[in-house]
């Protein structure tokens, strides 16, 4: 396992990997808590704390698809904001246009989505994934894609206890970001100064089988050694099934 050679490794060299500024180790991941039901309204919703960063994500389900869907099956979309102190400075809302950040973004959540329901079973309807960041410290897309797979449970839910579908349509699946620092070392679900920091990012998002959604993300101004890009992927791999589970602890108990 990539986690238990880094350690041998440092082992071999007579030192351990060095402490993050906020006590982590490097393979450590942050305190996740998930809320459910945090918006009476929406068909799903849920609160996610994952450190600093947090997100409020809600499911609505509504009648009809886009003209280049099949009214056979149904449509996912995703739309993505960070509200105005979401960061250290005030970012104005955009209501006109988004910018290229949001609009790669949403583009991103949506092919994860849709990647993990099966349509097919959901004709003529459209879910709708809203993701509103109210607090911005570093994996923000991590934590919509966390969020919103406990709110598309909850709702998907719902629709098998009312009888409204036959199978569940819902893929177990996580998202975790993972960053090389440009030495040997690897850091798990990276806050905002570690990835300001880093050379490579990457966000995997994986079923909890270990099959791959996405990848995204690059090197920043330096180019991953094919070495390091699949310990990079790894890890990731790694860290999903875990993620599962907290999730899933998390619905069960129906409150973090």
């Amino acid at each position: 396992m990539v986690i238990l050679a880094a350690l041998s490794d440092y082992s071999k060299r007579g030192r351990m990997p060095v402490m993050r500024k906020d006590g982590r180790a490097p393979n450590d991941l942050r305190p996740l808590a998930i809320r459910t039901g945090y918006v009476n309204y929406a068909e799903g919703s849920a609160l996610v704390e994952l450190g600093n960063t947090r997100v409020l994500v809600n499911v609505s389900l509504m009648d009809g698809v886009p003209r280049h869907v099949s009214g056979r099956e149904g449509w996912l979309m995703a739309e993505y904001n960070l509200l105005p102190r979401s960061t250290k400075e005030r970012k104005e809302r955009e209501r006109q246009k988004l910018s290229g950040r949001t609009a790669e973004i949403q583009r991103f959540l949506g092919r994860a989505f849709r990647a993990a329901l099966d349509l097919s079973l959901l004709p003529n309807k459209t879910i709708v994934i809203d993701a509103d960041v109210i607090q911005a410290d570093g994996g923000t897309r991590v934590a919509s894609l966390l969020g919103g797979y406990a709110a598309l449970h909850l709702a998907m839910d719902r629709l098998v206890n009312l009888g409204k579908i036959d199978e569940w349509p819902l893929s177990e699946f996580a998202a975790v970001s993972v960053g090389w620092t440009g030495k040997d070392e690897l850091l798990l679900d990276l806050s905002q100064a570690e990835d300001e920091a880093a050379w490579a990012d990457l966000t995997v998002v994986a079923t909890s089988e270990g099959n791959i959604i996405e990848v995204h993300g690059a090197g920043e101004g330096h180019s991953i050694p094919k070495g390091v890009y699949l310990r990079m992927l790894e890890l990731g791999l790694e860290t999903v099934p875990k993620l599962v589970r907290l999730t899933h602890s998390q619905l069960r108990a129906g409150v973090s």
